[in-house]
């Protein structure tokens, strides 16, 4: 070891010895060192003098001195020393005790020195060894400045009584543990051990506890100068292995040393490692360390997961920087080792003395012995109960609770089920009492316990006696007493013991959660508690604060007896209290007899004679118990006042300080003795209370008298042989007398204040953080009216949110001008949101958030609490007031109900009434509404988007907040039962932090609905122990929900983590009566219903009338889940039974509640239009098992009756069998959850909830199967188009003649086979996969049948291609025959012009003369086939049919039959028939028509009823405007017109179609066949019109049609030229032939010119099949990159309406809303072109780039392997062409060649190098291929983009013309839908008799109070709500409210408003009026609000 200083070692060697002086020795030494002699010792205290040696030792003055200043100080020690040795030698004392301590000054020696340990104040020991100085003489150098140390400040801040420190530091000096006497050995050093990982601190020169990198590291004077001790430090970072670790002394502490971010993980892993190397007993000497850097903050996750360990315990719990240089972090941590390391030591090391030791003088010693005598006498007793405690918490498996306590959320999960009595052993005593506690059984107590044996079922009921004897004469056996027998059996735990064993385990809030309980069951409470281990008294106030009692106080006067009720908080109720002792021990059970004063029927307090009690009861004695009388107003109330009554249990002459306690606050004490005399202990008590002014009554054991009054208010009264019940009889009566007259009263929270010689709990500083948080509020609220209170500082939900959800519920019914009543609320709404904003900055609501923030989790829990509990307070008087007045007005109402008064007093009486309601509303006051109000500030500021700076950073953390609290157990407001809304933004932001926080985990949501006051929030609260409001006055209002958890041993018996009750305020509430009541139950049980996966249906009582309302909106929700495809599940509870054990009874109250259902569902079948016979029908319902009856809750007449032990067996029961039911179920998500919520609000705002209904959370995984199938089709697509590119060129070049369709199955069935799995592991493995479910066979077909058609497709393809190659076998033979005699033609003319020398014009010349001979040689009879005139055709074709020539010229060069179908009115191409006129006039204004309807004759309505029929259109609204339209056809006729159009077109195209053009070409009877059809088609559509058609129409139709057969005829009749004209045929090879030619003539041998065919063949293939292949690769880069073509159909719509709106082109925009897939499939093409040739063209000139790599690489491959073939083996020129041409499939398809010109080919290589040639050549020409020649292939990209994209559903709303977006093309059962619905004008809808267009939104107008005309010739309109019940072209539609916010169609028709009214020769007038708000949505707000709506 280093060496120390010598200064300072010798300034603590004296400080030491100071501590033993006594007050004369001390005096003496202050005396030497005051030269002056200024100072007057003897007016001196004994730390005054302490305090001024230390001064003069540490003093500048002697370190200035120098090495004289020493020599002084070694002087003083002497001096000391002497003073010591000479007291303890006069003493008798052994003087060689302290000779070591002895110093010269002339001594010499090396300098050393060896200190022992000051343990923080708590340990000293003194050197023993000698000093021995050699003083420097250099000057400044010989003493170093001293500071003062930390031990030293610790020193002398204890300091407070010298005596007393000498005392203590003397018997600590004769503690010494390894038992030699301690003033000869010092205490060892403190080792500090390091473990952890290496990286979790940094090891540097300036780390004060670990400066280098060394095993085993003795520290310097560092730590020496921060603490004065020696620290011996051992660095094990690292984890090293157990052979390298060296010798830990015994005296040491663990620093467990772990990253920030590494919290639980190296916790659990550091520990593990200490265990297992060093062995177990070391973990109890772990100080962790959390090592953080310089700008790093904690963890807080790993923190809290740490916390969360039992092992952890937060006193050994340290953080530090990485660095440790920072000396106050370091001073901490040793500080807390040393606490550590004593308080092990008090819990290890026993008190022994040694008895070789003596310390004292003789007369000194018999004192001390004396009192060591008594100490130890105590200590033992101490001890023994110390060790039973220890044991039974052992025992119990408490003992480690005992440190880190049970808490609450430990019994708030969900775990295994309550075991029943006979499986209960002592392990399961704790959890079982806790789980039947939670669930108010007060049989908790009773627990019988099991003995662990494995032969517990061979073991004897009885034990026989050792002693037995088979004589029955002998009777020794009888008269023994067995004291060996059940020796070694040990008794069961008391009852008692295993409650105050919980409680001295428990953290606060379970234990206040526990006495809550225990209070609920009538139990006494432990008011009084000595602490187990150190026998300090504790008052639990703080378990008292949640209890309120209730009670009726009954007051006769001279009109009759008025009863007052009072409820109250217990803590603030100001009651009398009567106190009982015991002194001495009894027979007599002072407890037994206090409950019959109490309650006779109920132990309220446990007694020796209770079941389970036991001899030995260890935690009880000096319990003080406390319970309240509390009177029910009635004539047999055992007291008519209040009264409590405390037990002080155990022999109170023992325990004095609780007895002086209890009898200062008692108003009356009563004092039991075994017997009243003098010489009994118990006397100087007696004596002492029976001379107090207490009142006093003594019970004496040994006396049978009757009370007798000694002195006024002191009574005695004997019990022997005395019956109870008359004992009791006396008591009350006494006690009533006694508390009749003027007595001290006793209030817990203010009496225990006073008490100083008791702690109370709440003392304690995390608590008393939360509440002076909790206080700053209260202060602000405490001198208020409690009505006020909200308006004041809570302003947000008053009214200002009551009037939001007024407007928001109309914003639901509009009426009239919808948009513009629209926009008025909307604005409305706005304006309100912003009120909100600026009153949302109160000081209540910034001290509440700024707590929530501020405060760490326990003391933000106390704050909570204590809001709670001081609000209550606050609240109690005024509510009781209010709900007495309230009961009594509603009793005089009754009355006079029951008198059929109708009096003016009766409606005063119910106003009255109402005002009460109101004023309770009012006064209800709680933390649920400051977290209302948390929500409405969040929802104002977000719906205004903007938010004020100031607030912003606050409001935004608010969701965090609420979610950390939600998490942690506390319920949170759902609906809001004021204003009767779900704010719907708040709750989403909130769950959605929880999401963040737990992840989106599974929960099963279990709702209840019931009567009000029928026990919903009980029951739940029992079931789960919650902490749903119950209490008088605070019913649960609107809707609550709280997260439960589910433990880990059950987790994985379940498909989901939580349980999330909801519970609900009850139906038919009687504070809504006669407001809306029917309509906001009916909102409620709706919305509840279908929210849960499960719903408890609380029926109260056996009253069948008063079920048939609840049964009836109950069954009516379940109806309407039924439609909207929800299936909950339900369980009927019956509460309130009288008999439930009557199962005959049950069985009738089953069937009639069957029957019951049964009847109301066939009359809510009636209301929701539901076919339905019975309740089964609309749920699965069996009344056999989800039907549980209830026993009442409380046995007996409350206020004191317990709850029934029948009720919590019920609970148990009915908790078993929804744990039961929900283990089938896999419960939803939060994120769903949270989307249901929104759904089902959302459809309950409009009138008609099944219509309206949206399952956001099923479209959106609805959306994205859609996405899948897209993937999965067009992976099934392109395998077949590259199958298809295989087999055309085969087909085409005739090597193939024939495709079956197992063929084209077998090429796909690996594809199909991948595709099938994909779906297979899509449906089971995705986390939607139980909604997905529903889907799965639908979506399995239809993968099925898009395969089945796509290879049947592709066939027809193929087979059509074998049809026209089948057509063409003569044509193909002579082609063939024409080329082998131009092959051989070309070679005898090159070898006949060889001879002569020519250029290439004159050969080119030569060439072409003798080609002309070839072609009449080869084809002499053969005509050319023409090109057709198509024009010249219908001109003939239409005057055929007698149309006049100009009208087809007129129309012809007008061009207006080009766009026939999307012309806006037709009305120009009618002709009225001759009662129009008629018609006109009967036109008339609203009005007029009222009085039309009531003209007697009824000639007049009936002529307009009848044109109001034809001509009528579907209006949006029942009325007619005065200005009427001229000369225009109504909106249904006009669409009549204009599908007849496209149904005329489109069978005309099939037609044309069928006609074999391109295999026997054009004839002009097929536009002859066209016409007529055209001509039938229109006099038919003309049959029955009120109209026909003018010529014009039929000649624009027929050419219309022509118009769109053009294309497909043209195109035909040239495949048949091109197949089928030989000369067209020659013509095309003359070219080729020509090469040939000039090749012979060249002198190329055949092998060359075979080649160079052969390039020419090759070239033409690959191409070919390069652009085809590049064709589908573009399409499948497009459907994987391109943001429009990837997603599902709604995704493609969306980037369509964008590109509209980018383009603003009214045309395309016509074209969309007249044929929406032509505008589709027109962007495609036009994104497919810019992807090729603008935007992408790169990436698409490298996949044309690869494809031809790829080509050329096989056609090499092929030429080498067919070549290598032939290398070694023979064969001629066909088989190596044969050969390579096998070589090049599948990729390639060569065209047959000749050989039979190139028979000498014989060199194979040779012609392979002659080829590779070429294809060099080929290989550049391709390479340079444009992207053009890609998009004229057959696989053109756009086209395949069109198969795949458009093959869905292009059905249009009946509305607007919106088109569905389902990516399916037949989707039934799943309605058709699309979220981009738009104003009706759009489509051109028009109010019916004027030319006003219409703005209306379908998708608003189906949420107004509206109607339609279904069809043109209706004569009654259909409300929009009831829309699907217009027909099948309207039910297969699923239009639901979304109050029109989509703005893009609003942008548009202000942008084109002119071209609309243009085009469909309207205005947007009148009621069709466009809103200014309209106006001021721009392009960008518009593209911006598609993806709102894709994302809704």
């Amino acid at each position: 070891m280093a060496a120390n200083n010598p200064r300072k070692e010798l300034i603590f060697k004296i400080q030491k010895k100071l501590g033993r002086l006594s007050t004369k020795q001390l005096q003496t030494v202050l005396s030497s060192i005051d030269d002056g002699g200024d100072i007057d010792v003897h007016d001196l205290s004994e730390p005054e003098m302490y305090e001024l040696i230390v001064d003069f030792v540490r003093s500048g003055k002697l370190k200035a001195l120098d090495d004289e200043g020493v020599a002084q100080l070694l002087l003083l020690d002497e001096q000391i020393s002497n003073l010591l040795t000479t007291d303890v030698c006069a003493t008798g004392d052994d003087p060689n005790t302290f000779s070591g301590t002895d110093v010269s000054a002339s001594q010499t020696g090396s300098a050393s020195l060896e200190l022992g340990l000051i343990d923080s104040g708590l340990q000293t020991a003194t050197a023993a060894t000698d000093i021995s100085l050699q003083p420097t003489q250099t000057a400044g150098g010989s003493t170093d400045d001293i500071p003062p140390t930390a031990s030293e400040t610790v020193m002398n801040s204890c300091d407070s009584q010298h005596a007393e420190r000498r005392v203590r530091n003397e018997q600590e000096e004769t503690e010494n543990i390894s038992g030699s006497s301690p003033r000869n050995e010092v205490t060892p050093p403190l080792t500090l051990v390091l473990i952890g990982k290496k990286n979790s601190i940094d090891i540097g020169s300036k780390n004060i506890l670990l400066d280098h990198d060394q095993e085993i590291h003795v520290k310097e004077s560092r730590l020496y100068d921060l603490f004065g001790d020696q620290i011996i430090l051992i660095n094990l970072l690292g984890f090293p292995s157990i052979d390298t670790i060296p010798e830990i002394p015994e005296h040491r502490a663990f620093i467990l040393l772990i990253s920030n971010d590494q919290h639980e993980n190296q916790y659990t892993s550091g520990l593990q490692w200490l265990e297992n190397t060093l062995g177990k007993e070391n973990s109890s000497n772990v100080m962790t360390v959390v090592t953080l850097d310089d700008s790093e903050e904690m963890n807080e996750n790993e923190l809290q997961n740490l916390k969360a360990k039992s092992s952890f315990s937060e006193k050994r719990y340290h953080t530090c920087r990485r660095s440790m240089m920072d000396e106050n972090e370091i001073i901490t941590l040793v500080e807390k080792i040393k606490d550590m390391v004593s308080e092990n030591r008090r819990m290890t090391v026993g008190n022994q003395a040694n008895p070789d030791e003596t310390l004292a003088t003789s007369e000194e010693a018999d004192t001390d012995d004396k009192l060591m005598s008594i100490c130890n006498s105590l200590e033992d007793i101490q001890k023994k109960r110390q060790k039973e405690t220890e044991k039974l918490f052992r025992r119990l498996h408490l003992q480690d609770q005992h440190q880190h306590k049970l808490s609450s959320e430990d019994f708030v999960q969900i775990g295994p089920p309550i075991k029943k009595t006979n499986e209960v052993f002592e392990r399961d005593l704790v959890c079982a009492f806790l789980q039947r506690l939670m669930m108010l059984d007060y049989r908790a107590r009773y627990i019988p316990v099991q003995q662990e044996s494995s032969d517990v079922n061979n073991s004897e009921a009885v034990q026989v006696s050792d002693s037995a004897v088979t004589d029955d004469d002998d009777l020794d056996a009888l008269f023994t007493t067995n004291v060996d027998v059940d020796q070694s059996k040990e008794n069961h735990v008391h009852p008692m013991d295993v409650q105050m064993a919980v409680f001295h385990c428990s953290d606060s809030f379970l234990k206040q959660k526990m006495i809550t309980k225990l209070s609920q069951c009538q139990y006494a409470l432990p008011l009084l508690v000595p602490d187990p281990l150190t026998a300090n008294l504790e008052c639990p106030l703080w378990t008292f604060r949640q209890i309120t009692k209730t009670w009726k106080i009954a007051t006769i006067k001279e009109n009759g007896t008025t009863v007052t009720m009072k409820s109250m908080p217990i803590y603030k109720a100001e009651t009398p209290m009567v106190s009982f002792f015991r002194l001495g021990s009894m027979s007599v059970s002072k407890s037994q007899l206090m409950n019959a004063l109490i309650n006779d029927r109920h132990d309220t307090f446990f007694h020796r004679n209770c079941k389970g009690s036991t001899k030995s009861c260890h935690l009880m004695d000096g319990v003080a118990e406390i319970t309240w009388y509390c009177p029910a107003g009635k004539d047999n109330d055992f007291f008519t006042h209040c009264i409590a009554f405390c037990n002080l249990h155990g022999d109170s002459l023992a325990i004095g300080k609780q007895r002086e306690i209890l009898t200062e606050m008692s108003s009356v004490i009563v004092v039991l003795v075994p017997t009243l005399e003098k010489s009994q202990e118990s006397t100087a008590i007696i004596s002492m209370l029976y001379k107090s002014s207490k009142p006093l009554i003594i019970l004496t054991a040994d006396n049978d008298c009757s009370a007798v009054q000694v002195k006024p208010q002191k009574y005695k009264l004997g019990l022997k042989e005395r019956s109870q019940s008359d004992v009791s009889e006396e008591l009350k009566k006494i006690i009533k007398g006694l508390l009749s007259g003027p007595h001290t009263s006793f209030r817990l929270e203010k009496t225990m204040a006073k008490v100083s010689e008791i702690k109370v709990d709440e003392d304690e500083k995390i608590c008393q953080n939360g509440k002076s948080a909790a206080m700053k509020i209260i202060e602000l609220i405490e001198r208020m009216d409690v009505a006020k209170i909200k308006d004041t500082f809570l302003p947000c939900q008053g009214q200002l949110w009551s009037n939001w959800c007024k407007i928001n519920k109309e914003l639901h019914h509009l009426k009239g001008d919808i948009e513009k009543e629209k926009g008025q609320k909307s604005h409305q709404l706005m304006k309100l949101r912003e009120k909100q904003c600026d009153a949302s900055d109160s000081k209540l609501m910034r001290l509440f958030t700024q707590s929530l923030q501020r405060l760490k989790p326990k003391e933000r829990e106390y704050f909570l609490t204590w809001i709670q509990i001081l609000i209550d307070a606050l609240s109690t008087d005024d509510l009781s007031s209010i709900l007495q007045n309230y009961d009594e007005t509603w009793s005089e109402v009754l009355v006079l109900k029951k008198k059929h008064d109708k009096s003016a007093q009766l409606k005063h009486k119910q106003t009255e009434l109402e005002d009460l309601s109101k004023k309770l509303q009012s006064a209800t006051f709680g933390l649920e509404h400051i977290f209302r109000e948390m929500g409405q500030i969040y929802e104002a500021h977000k719906s205004l988007k903007k938010p004020s700076l100031d607030q912003q950073s606050e409001w935004t953390k608010y969701p965090e907040l609420a979610a950390d609290l939600m998490i942690s157990g506390h319920p949170m407001e759902l609906m809001d039962g004021d204003a009767g809304h779900v704010p719907l933004i708040w709750i989403s932001s909130l769950l959605q932090e929880v999401i963040k926080k737990l992840g989106d985990q599974r929960v099963f949501v279990l709702s209840v609905l019931g009567v009000q006051s029928s026990g919903k929030s009980t029951m739940l609260n029992a079931m789960f122990g919650l902490q749903f409001a119950v209490s008088a006055g605070r019913c649960t209002k609107g809707a609550y929900m709280q997260l439960v958890k589910l433990s880990e041993e059950i987790k994985d018996k379940y498909q989901f983590d939580y349980i999330l009750v909801v519970d609900t305020e009850g139906l038919r509430a009687l504070e809504l009566a006669g407001n809306a009541t029917i309509h906001h139950d009916n909102e409620l049980a709706t919305f509840v219903v279908g929210l849960g996966n499960m719903t408890l249906i609380n029926i109260f009582g056996e009253n069948p009338a008063d079920m048939q309302d609840v049964l009836q909106i109950v069954v009516q929700a379940f109806m309407r889940m039924k439609k909207v495809k929800l299936s909950p599940s339900c369980v009927f509870v019956h509460q309130n039974v009288t008999d439930i054990t009557a199962a005959e009874k049950n069985m009738d109250g089953k069937r009639r509640l069957q029957e019951k259902l049964d009847k109301m569902a066939q009359l809510a079948a009636k209301e929701e239009v539901c076919d339905v016979e019975c309740f089964s029908d609309v749920i699965a319902f069996d009344v056999q098992k989800d039907v549980k009856y209830f026993a009442q809750l409380w046995e007996g007449s409350p206020p004191m009756a317990p709850p029934n032990p029948g009720y919590s067996e019920s609970v148990q029961e009915l908790k078993s069998i929804i744990l039961s039911k929900a283990k089938q179920s896999k419960g939803i998500t939060l994120s769903h959850f949270s989307t249901k919520i929104q759904d089902l609000w959302n459809a309950l705002l409009n009138e008609h909830f099944v219509f309206s209904f949206k399952n956001t959370q099923e479209i959106a995984v609805y959306r994205k199967l859609e996405v899948q199938y897209g993937n999965w089709t067009w992976a099934l697509r392109s395998e077949m188009l590259n199958i298809e590119n295989q087999l055309y060129p085969r087909i085409e070049k005739a090597q193939l003649d024939k495709v079956e369709l197992n063929y084209l199955n077998k090429e796909m069935s690996k594809k199909y086979k991948e595709i099938t799995k994909a779906i297979v592991d899509y449906f089971e493995d995705d986390k939607d996969k139980e909604m997905l479910v529903q889907w799965r066979g639908r979506f399995d077909n239809k993968i099925k049948e898009f395969h089945e058609e796509l290879v049947r497709g592709v066939k027809r393809k193929l087979d059509e291609v074998i049809q026209q190659n089948n057509a063409r076998k003569m044509v193909d033979k002579k082609k063939t025959e024409f080329e082998n005699n131009l092959l051989q033609k070309s070679k005898e003319l090159a070898h006949h012009l060889k001879c002569i020398a020519a250029d290439e014009e004159e050969l080119k010349a030569q060439f072409s003369t003798v080609w002309s001979h070839w072609v009449k040689e080869l084809a002499p009879d053969t005509k050319p086939i023409e090109n057709i005139n198509l024009e010249e055709d219908q001109l003939l074709v239409l005057e055929d049919l007698g149309v006049e020539w100009g009208l087809i010229d007129d129309s012809k060069r007008s061009k207006r039959y080009k766009n026939l179908s999307e012309t806006g009115n037709y009305f120009s191409y009618i002709t009225q028939r001759k009662y129009q006129k008629l018609f006109e006039e009967s036109q008339q204004s609203q009005v007029n028509k009222t009085e039309a309807g009531k003209d007697t004759s009824g000639k007049l309505k009936t002529i307009f009823g009848f044109f109001q029929k034809l001509f009528g259109m579907a209006s949006t609204t029942q009325h007619v405007e005065e200005s009427k339209p001229k000369n225009n056809l109504q909106y249904e006729e006009q669409e009549l017109i204009r599908s007849f159009i496209k149904k005329v077109e489109q069978e005309s195209l099939e037609a044309i179609k069928s006609k074999p053009v391109a295999t026997r070409g054009y004839r002009s009877t097929y536009l002859q066949e066209l016409a007529k059809n055209v001509k039938q088609r229109v006099t038919e559509f003309e049959s029955g019109k009120k109209y026909t058609f003018k010529k014009e129409f039929t000649v624009d139709l027929s050419l219309f049609v022509f118009d769109r057969a053009e294309g497909w005829l043209l195109n035909s009749h040239k495949i048949y030229r091109e197949n089928n004209d030989a000369l067209t045929y020659l013509d095309n090879k003359k070219n080729e032939y020509y090469n040939i030619f000039r090749s012979f003539y060249k002198g190329s041998s055949s092998a060359v010119v075979f080649g160079e065919i052969m390039c020419e063949k090759l070239k033409v293939s690959a191409v070919e099949a390069v652009c085809n292949k590049t064709g589908v690769d573009i399409a499948g880069e497009m459907m994987c990159s391109f943001p429009a073509f990837n997603g599902n159909r709604l995704n493609l719509e969306k980037h369509v309406l964008a590109s509209l709106a980018e383009r603003e082109d009214f045309n395309r925009f016509t074209t969309y809303i007249r044929k929406p897939r032509a505008q589709v499939e027109a962007f495609i093409k036009e994104e497919v072109k810019k992807f090729m040739f603008t935007t992408q063209k790169s990436k698409a000139q490298t996949i044309l780039k690869k494809n031809v790599e790829d080509i050329t690489r096989v056609i090499s491959q092929a030429l080498f392997e067919a070549t290598e073939k032939f290398k070694h083996k023979k064969g001629n020129i066909g088989m190596w062409v044969e050969e390579f041409s096998s070589k090049l499939k599948p990729k390639l398809t060569l065209d047959t060649i000749s050989c039979q010109n190139f028979s000498d080919i014989n060199n194979f290589e040779f012609l392979k190098e002659e080829i590779e040639k070429g294809l060099k050549s080929i290989t550049t020409e391709m390479s340079k291929l444009s992207l053009e020649k890609v998009n004229d292939c057959r696989q053109k990209p756009d086209q395949i983009l069109i198969d795949q994209l458009c093959n869905c559903c292009w059905k249009r709303c009946p509305f607007c013309a919106a088109v569905c977006t389902n990516t399916l093309k037949d989707h039934s059962p799943e309605k058709h839908s699309v979220p981009f619905h738009r104003p009706n004008g759009v489509k051109g809808w028009h109010k019916r008799g004027t030319v006003d267009l219409v703005i209306d939104f379908c998708t608003t107008l189906v949420a107004s109070d509206r109607g339609f005309y279904p069809h043109h010739d209706s004569e009654k309109t259909v409300p929009y709500k009831q829309y699907p019940t217009a027909g099948e072209k309207y039910a297969s539609w699923s239009i639901t409210a979304d109050a029109s916010m989509l703005a893009y169609w609003k942008w548009f028709i202000c942008h084109f408003q002119n071209e609309l009214e243009n085009y469909y020769k309207m205005k947007f007038q009148g009621s069709g009026e466009i809103p200014q708000q309209w106006r001021n949505f721009s392009k960008e707000d518009a593209i911006e609000s598609l993806d709102e709506m894709c994302s809704l």
